[in-house]
């Protein structure tokens, strides 16, 4: 009985560490594969918003077909004309502006500097958490948002050639993406409603497409028409949209096998490595002593903030769960269904009622 246990054990390790290199794997290549497909002289298709609308496009036409079609997956329902408008549709716009800006990015500035500035997301975060009264400032959030920025200002110095455009389009992706991650947690906290990523998907690309497409109409568009110099073969295109959905698919899998601290930690370890491969596969990806410095710092503080971020959020749930408990305690079914609604799950819920 012992035996099977550690082998049951064992086996379930190594499945979680597949899940963890599969997800470190196909995101850094996706990074690495946009990069070639926009600015590569092999396909040459400088036109980031348009490869961000076809992402989009490929990903709600594969959730439709996975969900509707074959039936695979179950998406969850409760989300009512309201929810769509006020929150699945300011996630999908914020969405779309990241991809866009992020991918913009690579036309001017390297991939291990673009993943530098990614580090300054923290700090982006809690300052739009705090004006919208989701974070609380404090001696030492401020400490380690200083350490981050401090990093990422060091790292920037380091930089060989710094493209200002690219920054900013950068920059831009990444207040972006602190939109998204705001709107996602109200969307959580104060609706009550938790989507698997696949079901998340299913929603937000739709979303995300229809705010790409008004861009792409009048930036990029003129640009395709006239342009003669690019070659994007069909198969390339489609390998392209697929490693991007099963990203997407791999972030399910991780954090459905593991906890929240695991796929911290893993990004973490995922961005050091895009740095240094980075600087092996481009020729525009030189790094200096001062860039792996500031970003040692930076990283720092990531580390620290999302140190920081875990604890509250076992703190919250602790004091969720004993509420929940005391409400089941009680049979106050009425009591339980106010309780408990952001972090502890529905079946948590009604194993304490069976209690």
């Amino acid at each position: 009985m012992a035996d099977d246990r550690l082998c049951g054990r064992t086996r379930a390790g190594w499945i979680t560490y597949a899940y963890l290199l599969l997800y470190i794997s196909l995101s850094g290549s996706q990074i690495f594969f946009n990069k070639w497909v926009l600015s590569s002289k092999e396909i040459n298709f400088p036109f980031p918003v348009a490869l961000t609308l076809l992402h989009m496009i490929f990903s709600s036409v594969l959730c439709f077909i996975i969900a509707k079609v074959f039936k695979l997956i179950k998406i969850e329902e409760g989300i009512t004309s309201e929810i769509y408008l006020t929150s699945v549709i300011p996630i999908g716009a914020m969405f779309a502006m990241t991809l866009w800006l992020g991918n913009s990015a690579y036309l001017y500035i390297s991939v291990a500097f673009a993943q530098m500035l990614k580090a300054i997301m923290p700090v982006a975060v809690f300052i739009l958490g705090v004006a919208v009264g989701l974070e609380v400032m404090s001696c030492r959030m401020l400490f380690i948002m200083s350490v981050i920025s401090f990093g990422v200002i060091v790292a920037s110095y380091g930089e060989v050639s710094v493209s200002w455009v690219g920054v900013i389009y950068q920059m831009g992706g990444v207040i972006g993406e602190a939109l998204r991650l705001i709107f996602v947690e109200i969307f959580v906290k104060k609706k009550g409603i938790r989507l698997s990523s696949i079901s998340v998907m299913y929603y937000v690309s739709p979303c995300s497409a229809l705010c790409l497409f008004l861009p792409w109409i009048l930036l990029e568009k003129p640009k395709m028409d006239s342009y003669t110099n690019w070659n994007f073969p069909l198969h390339i295109l489609f390998l392209n949209c697929l490693c991007t959905f099963a990203l997407n698919l791999s972030v399910f899998l991780v954090i459905t096998h593991t906890s929240a601290l695991t796929i911290r930690v893993t990004g973490v370890v995922r961005d050091w490595l895009v740095v240094l491969v980075s600087a092996l596969l481009f020729a525009d990806s030189k790094l200096t002593l001062i860039n792996l410095l500031g970003y040692a710092i930076a990283i720092a503080g990531v580390v620290s903030y999302n140190n920081h971020k875990l604890k509250k959020e076992a703190t919250q749930v602790g004091s969720e769960q004993a509420a929940v408990a005391a409400a089941a305690s009680n049979n106050n079914k009425e009591e339980l269904e106010e309780v408990g609604t952001s972090l502890v799950s529905q079946d948590e819920k009604d194993r304490l009622i069976e209690r």
